[in-house]
Formats: structure tokens, sequence, C-alpha cells
């Protein structure tokens, strides 16, 4: 059985347990070692054109070890880029001076002030690295991505158009991808402007523009790359790694931020402090 809740470190959510749906279904079509045990390292499928298939089930890596002295300890598994996406990065991230200030003042909220703390989308590039699960369905000219949190999707079309000249600003944006070799590189634009890119408040203007790198390694693994091109926020590009293991033997549930929501009175509370 598995059990989310809201980021617990930084929200205050209550989580329930979750009944079993196709827990246990085997995962059909997943190779397997002579003694039986799934075969991870197994060379990735490919679709009839002979590109890579993405499809599956996925997760983002959840490594980062518990230490009661700090905020780790999560009901939902985290990796330290979901804290901090720039984590590996020398020096951290290049913030301009203005979003450096933003930043330090969106960490002293202890998270009071993270759209998620409202139930609202992870949006892009903050969802990449949140360890929900995620089921990848590639189509001729599309990947769908399905995310276990908030029922929610996205949309990357490889059908060759271009991105939207003036759009609509969103939490996911407007995505399109190309193949470069077995590599999907995946271009958006079209964000809103003050989003959270990780935990810490990061921010991000509608200025920016995200580009992530798709390679599936062999059946079990993926690696992602982002990089982020916002020179409104930052003073320069950068680009992180994170890797994605494939979920097998179940399917997506229902993950609703609000279902049996208990603490708004308590979140106002120390909002009126």
């Amino acid at each position: 059985m598995r059990t989310f809740t809201l980021f617990a470190a930084l929200l205050a959510a209550s989580s329930i347990p979750l009944p079993a749906q196709w827990i246990n279904y085997p995962t059909v079509g997943f190779p397997k070692t002579p003694s039986g045990t799934p075969n991870l390292g197994a060379p990735a499928p490919r679709t009839a054109d002979g590109k890579p298939d993405l499809s599956g089930m996925w997760e983002a890596d959840n490594t980062l070890p518990c230490n009661p002295d700090t905020e780790n300890c999560t009901d939902l598994r985290i990796s330290k880029e979901f804290v901090n996406l720039g984590s590996a990065i020398e020096g951290g991230l290049p913030y301009q001076p203005w979003a450096a200030a933003l930043m330090k003042s969106r960490r002293s909220t202890q998270g009071k002030d993270d759209p998620a703390s409202r139930c609202l989308p992870a949006g892009v590039p903050r969802a990449v690295a949140t360890p929900t699960v995620k089921k990848f369905i590639q189509t001729p000219g599309l990947l769908a991505i399905l995310d276990e949190y908030n029922a929610g999707f996205r949309q990357i079309f490889t059908d060759g158009r271009p991105l939207p000249a003036d759009p609509q600003p969103s939490w996911n944006g407007y995505s399109t991808a190309r193949w470069d070799g077995d590599t999907l590189v995946v271009e958006t634009n079209g964000l809103r402007d003050g989003m959270w890119i990780d935990a810490m408040g990061s921010p991000m203007s509608d200025q920016a523009r995200v580009i992530e790198r798709y390679h599936r390694v062999n059946y079990g693994n993926m690696e992602v790359e982002i990089t982020m091109n916002d020179p409104k926020t930052y003073t320069a590009p950068w680009t992180v790694k994170l890797h994605y293991f494939a979920v097998i033997n179940t399917d997506l549930l229902d993950y609703i931020c609000l279902e049996n929501e208990q603490d708004v009175k308590h979140l106002t509370a120390v909002a009126g402090k």
C-alpha cells in the first residue's frame, strides 16, 4: 500500500491511506533475468519507427536520508533536488540579487507561502523532481505524462509544431520536443511568473525557457537533464541532472491534495501571527 502526504515537511495537509487498486498487478512485458527477477538493465524498448519508447511508470529518485534534525523526514520520500533543484551546482544557483532576496524571504515563512501549501500544481520544472509516480504514454506526435499528484497531466507535442509566440501563461507551459539521437529534447515556454521551482522557494519568471533531455538508458533507468534559461531571474543558464527509475507491478492511484483536508484553519492561524 502506498501512502503519500503532501510534502509533509513543508505542508500541513493530512494524508489518508490509499486502497489497493491494481497494486500488485504484474507489469506486462517487463524483461526478467533467468532467475525470474526484473531485469532493469535490459535494453530500452523501441517504437515501430526505431525511437526509444519512454512509455511506462516512472518515479524520480527519492534518496534523501531522513535526518530528524532537518525537514527531510516526510512520508513522501524526496530527493535533494526536490528540496533544492540546484543542490548539485557548485556555489548554488546563480540568482539575480532580487531573486536571492525573494528566495530567502520565502524560506523564512517555512513553506506557508508555497503554492503547494494551497494544493496548486507543482508546474514545470518542479514537477519533474517531485517523486510522485508518473505514467509516460508515448504515441506518434505526443508524449503524455500523467501524474498521481492531483490527477495531473502534461502534454509534450512531438508533431513538429512550433512553440506559441505569445502564450497565455500556465503552470505547465507549452512543450514541444524533437529527437536528438536517442534523447528526447523538450522545450517549454509560457510558464507563469513567480512560480516556485523547488521547496526552498527558488523563483522563476515568465521569461523562462526550460529544456529537458530524456534519455532512457535501459529498461529500468532514465536520465533527465533540466536546463533553465531565465535571464530575468538568473545571471546565467544552468543545468541539473536527475535520475528516474521504472516502477513495476502497480498503476496510478488518485492522490488528491485537498481530499480529507483538515488544516486550513491552522495555516490561517500561522499566517495571522
